[in-house]
């Protein structure tokens, strides 16, 4: 082909035309470079009938590709995929196809390349900034720029320390191969109900054909090994397998019980990843020598060689939806990927979110049941502990049935979790003296006071500040207090009433890294913790037998905000966090503390009459019209100048078209109305469920000019409303 059409990664233009110079060969899904003014940039070859250009030219005005990388071209696969995320979502098709392409070392061929790790030396001179950089950097290792990042210093602290000695090169060989997981190294025992659940999935992979199936097991069933069978199935099959974790956090617990299963552990995709690890990990995915990839939700775009399965767990979790860039749900292109692929889709739940139980209503899923718990273990009692009659002690926060099943356990050398979904100290710190409250300077969000680090964090954007000794507005010292519980004041108080219990926080600010998670699991399984206090990372994937009682501290906090699908998050939610009591021998209790004890989710949990809730939701939501009975999308209106912000929303609102089944509200302010230096302002699209929702947003916005500093998000299929 003499003349190619490439999606070039940026997301600002439309596909280009180039020419092939003569001894150049190129095909659709080849990856290449070129030129756009004095800049070179990556991109993909493309069908031109699949992708339309705006700017079409004559072949004399073309310019030539500058090269071809070394990896293999996209197949067509991933990038219909490309092109489906893209119409879906309402993204530029270059934003999606740049996930596929996430690591750019990856396309430079074979190479080694010169890591730093410390050495365990310290230098004669020590400052502030190198004892965190080597506090910090521990046992990691990686390029300068990445150890930087990590130790939160400039890249001359790091170089400065290897001059010292207390950082050393290492050579690191780059694209090593992978040792390859056996099917038949660990076979487990499995139930009767697992046998019969583990057959059908395992002859959707033999069929090698799409099927999206839901897993739905109750906590503590096995879920885990029964999919596993299914894995081992696409191993003899000689095909790739991928398996979507939620959360980074269950990424090491995950491995471990794969390399039980399989004898190696499978290829990992995270945020936490090296770049060198990145780019072995994709080049071994895209040659198809990496046999099974877990990874997080960005693991879908990755270019499979061979995909003969995809395994999504806890496929309810509300952290499957991409709030940033392309605002797309993993569970849902998981779905898509498969039926592009050709291949078996496994949807692992224990709480299925409502629009996967009426896809199975409708027929479009297949579902396999797994009713009970594996082995002896029993489902814990849940007992709603209504705090209007069992209140906490003055400045507590634990009822006194709460505290003295925590005494009791503790006595039994049993292990026991306090849930509590808030991150840091108290979500408020005010001057008792003035008044004054700390909010963040970049968003109309609280700053949460977190005493482990000694200091004021935002949640929303990251910004971070030291707690002042004196109240910035009215001087006085020794006047703020902090408002409500967060995780460490709960620990705070379970360590004030047993001063012998060794107590453990698990947030997202203590588990950061997968080996974080396998030091936390460890100690767990070691018995050196008697009571954790966690977010919703402890809710999901962790397995301690002698974890035996869960106390959730305020299970009305979900409830809050005016989330659409907060009670059935709430649900899930706490339903989850409570299977994780009793998964062994010994008994498990549950104790849920709440205003409002006589609540239908509460009550739902209490009896655990699951279905009762999930038929009235999905009546409500039936009735209302609401997902996935009808459809959602929503336009973010922001700039940093708030008056052309609300201006560019209003224009939007005006031009709102009338098409029969749709409703646009709006425009209002966002209920967090500044995120990150940036005002915003939202409206919300409700439409019935046939119409075609994004062709009028296209069409709406397409005929509508806004100023270049006001940027319009759509998120269709909205989770957050904020």
């Amino acid at each position: 082909m003499s003349r190619a059409r490439v999606l070039v990664l940026n997301s600002a233009l439309g596909p280009l035309d180039y020419r092939v110079p003569h001894g150049m060969s190129v095909e659709p899904g080849s990856i290449v470079v070129a030129p756009l003014g004095p800049r070179q940039l990556m991109g993909v070859v493309w069908e031109p009938e699949r992708l339309p250009s705006d700017a079409e030219v004559g072949d004399n005005r073309l310019r030539n590709l500058l090269a071809v990388a070394d990896a293999p071209p996209l197949r067509p696969a991933l990038r219909r995929l490309i092109e489906w995320t893209a119409d879906y979502y309402l993204a530029p098709p270059a934003s999606v196809a740049r996930m596929a392409l996430s690591s750019t070392s990856a396309l430079e061929g074979s190479r080694h390349v010169v890591e730093y790790r410390a050495t365990g030396h310290v230098p004669a001179r020590m400052t502030a900034q190198r004892e965190q950089a080597l506090e910090r950097i521990g046992d990691r290792q990686g390029l300068i720029r990445e150890l930087a990042a990590i130790a939160d210093v400039s890249d001359s602290v790091i170089r400065g320390l290897v001059k010292a000695g207390a950082i050393e090169s290492v050579e690191v060989d780059i694209d090593s191969p992978y040792p390859l997981p056996r099917a038949e190294h660990a076979p487990p025992i499995l139930s009767e109900d697992q046998r019969a659940a583990a057959d059908v999935l395992i002859a959707d992979v033999a069929a090698r054909a799409f099927r999206p199936t839901l897993l739905d097991g109750v906590t503590g069933s096995g879920k885990t090994e029964v999919y596993f069978e299914a894995v081992a199935e696409a191993l003899r099959q000689d095909q790739q397998v991928l398996v979507l974790l939620p959360e980074i956090a269950l990424t090491e617990p995950f491995l471990k019980r794969f390399h039980d299963r399989f004898g190696c552990e499978p290829v990992a995709w995270h945020s936490g990843l090296r770049s060198t690890q990145r780019r072995r990990a994709w080049r071994a995915i895209a040659s198809g020598e990496a046999r099974v990839t877990v990874g997080a939700r960005s693991a879908l775009f990755l270019p499979y060689a061979k995909l003969g399965l995809i395994v999504v767990d806890e496929s309810h979790e509300t952290s499957f939806k991409q709030e940033d860039g392309v605002h797309y749900h993993a569970r849902d292109v998981a779905v898509m990927r498969g039926k592009f692929e050709d291949c078996p889709v496994i949807l692992a739940s224990a709480t299925p979110a409502i629009e996967t139980r009426q896809q199975v209503t409708l027929g479009n899923y297949n579902e396999v049941k797994l009713p009970g718990r594996f082995g002896p273990a029993e489902m814990p009692a849940i007992e709603a502990l209504d705090l209007l009659e069992h209140k906490p002690d003055r400045g507590r926060w634990l009822a006194p049935p709460l505290v003295a099943a925590l005494e009791e356990t503790l006595s039994r050398g049993e292990q026991s979790l306090l849930f509590l979904n808030r991150r840091g100290y108290a979500p408020l710190t005010l001057c008792r003296h003035c008044g004054h409250r700390f909010q963040c300077p970049n968003c109309t969000a609280w700053m949460v006071e977190h005493r482990l680090t000694r200091r004021l964090a935002c949640h929303h954007c990251g910004h971070i500040e030291p707690v002042p000794r004196a109240c910035p507005e009215c001087s006085e010292e020794d006047s703020l207090v902090a408002c409500g519980p967060g995780v460490e004041r709960i620990a705070d108080e379970a360590t004030a009433l047993f001063p012998e219990a060794r107590v453990a926080v698990v947030t997202s600010d203590t588990i950061w890294s997968p080996a974080k998670a396998a030091e936390f699991v460890g100690r767990m399984e070691a018995g050196a913790i008697d009571i954790v206090v966690g977010t919703q990372l402890v809710t999901k994937g962790y397995h301690f037998p002698n974890l035996t009682l869960v106390g959730v501290v305020d299970a009305d906090l979900g409830l809050e905000g005016g989330d659409l699908r907060a009670a059935e998050r709430t649900f899930q939610q706490i339903r989850q966090v409570s299977g994780r009591a009793g998964r062994g021998e010994k008994p498990g209790r549950v104790f849920i503390q709440t205003h409002s004890p006589g609540a239908q989710v509460m009550q739902a949990l209490v009896t655990g009459d699951s279905e009762a809730f999930y038929e009235a939701e999905t009546d409500a939501r039936r009735d209302a019209g609401a997902p996935p009975f009808g459809r959602y999308a929503a336009l973010i209106i922001s700039s940093e100048d708030q008056s052309a912000a609300q201006e560019t929303a209003r224009l939007i609102g005006r031009s709102a078209p009338e098409v029969e089944g749709m409703h646009v509200y709006g425009p209002a302010p966002a209920p967090l109305a500044m995120l990150r230096g940036r005002h915003r302002f939202r409206l919300l699209i409700h439409a019935r469920r046939a119409l075609d929702v994004q062709e009028v947003i296209r069409g709406w916005l397409g005929a509508i000019d806004w100023p270049s500093k006001v940027r319009v998000a759509v998120d269709v299929d909205p989770y957050s409303f904020l």
